[in-house]
């Protein structure tokens, strides 16, 4: 079931969380908490990635896509694998209840922070991604140091914990194809992602939407530069679930490719997460265990596979 649309849906403003008016940090501050407790998405704006690097991600995704057939399948494996880059065509999730055909094409590249993986062509991704990968680290840093200021943690707990200055990336660029039978495939199932957060931006096509009690939300915006930002697991641990990570999916229709850009932006992949040790006295146990991100990354995608998640 449908619902609602982007007037619903919460906004930040990145710059209110790093201004010298705490009046305004605090209302700001006090905004993403609610925004990640209550939808676990939230749309940025004003967040100092650069539109023009934006576009030339999208130039960059395309012209991958344009590849010859023969020259993409050099990068070809599971999806569901943590190879360092993988490109992956259509292909079929099997489900407790049905067989779902996912129907998209997908480039991922694991972003090591001393070591980026790209594939040959096109140049222009190797020019522009390190710059991307920047100010996505830097949003997210800022964000939670933000969230432990809402929660009134000590912002070395971040650092001790999550050690976001090694933090792991996943970037995927998509492309959802129109669909001959839109009705009966999907551009991704409902799923969590594993990381703090994944920002997505996109070609303005519709097709992505979040739950929210138990409905089905479509995602749109039509602020310019604007990207949205998806609440994932480590974040919901890390906050002993006070943040939602949201299941969500991709729809894809049988008219206009859709295009996306996001990365998953995770702790570093050795950091043993946990909850914050304030917020486990604070509600007198902790509601997950203690995991180690790569470990949990690698049961998440097993389970995937398994399941067709």
């Amino acid at each position: 079931m449908k619902m609602g649309g982007s007037d619903e849906l919460p906004v930040v403003d990145f710059s209110l969380l790093t201004t010298e008016d705490s009046e305004q940090r605090s209302k700001a501050i006090q905004g993403l908490l609610e925004a990640c407790r209550v939808w676990g998405f939230f749309i940025l704006v004003n967040h100092g990635i650069p539109e023009a690097v934006t576009k030339a991600l999208f130039s960059a995704a395309k012209e991958f896509f344009e590849l010859p057939e023969v020259e993409k399948k050099q990068y070809e494996v599971d999806l569901y694998t943590l190879s360092l880059m993988k490109y992956g065509t259509h292909n079929v999730a099997y489900t407790p209840s049905n067989i779902l055909h996912l129907w998209r094409n997908s480039l991922r590249l694991y972003l090591h922070p001393d070591e980026l993986h790209f594939p040959h062509k096109p140049d222009l991704l190797r020019e522009v991604l390190p710059e991307y990968s920047e100010g996505n680290k830097r949003v997210v840093k800022t964000l939670m140091e933000a969230i432990a200021d809402a929660l009134e943690l000590d912002r070395d707990c971040v650092d001790e914990i999550l050690k976001l200055d090694s933090s792991f990336q996943v970037f995927a660029a998509n492309s959802y194809p129109p669909c001959p039978d839109a009705g009966r495939a999907a551009g991704l199932p409902p799923h969590t992602d594993a990381g703090l957060f994944t920002t997505v931006v996109h070609n303005g096509v519709p097709g992505l939407q979040i739950q929210k009690n138990g409905q089905w939300i479509d995602v749109e915006s039509e602020t310019k530069n604007s990207v949205w930002v998806v609440v994932a697991d480590q974040l919901e641990i890390f906050s002993n679930g006070r943040c939602k990570s949201v299941r969500h999916r991709v729809l894809v229709n049988d008219e206009t490719e859709r295009v996306s850009i996001a990365v998953s932006n995770g702790p570093d992949l050795a950091a043993t997460v946990r909850p914050a040790a304030a917020l486990v006295e604070k509600d007198g146990r902790a509601l997950f265990p203690a995991t180690v991100f790569k470990e949990f990354m690698e049961a998440k995608y097993v389970r995937k596979k398994a399941e067709g998640d």
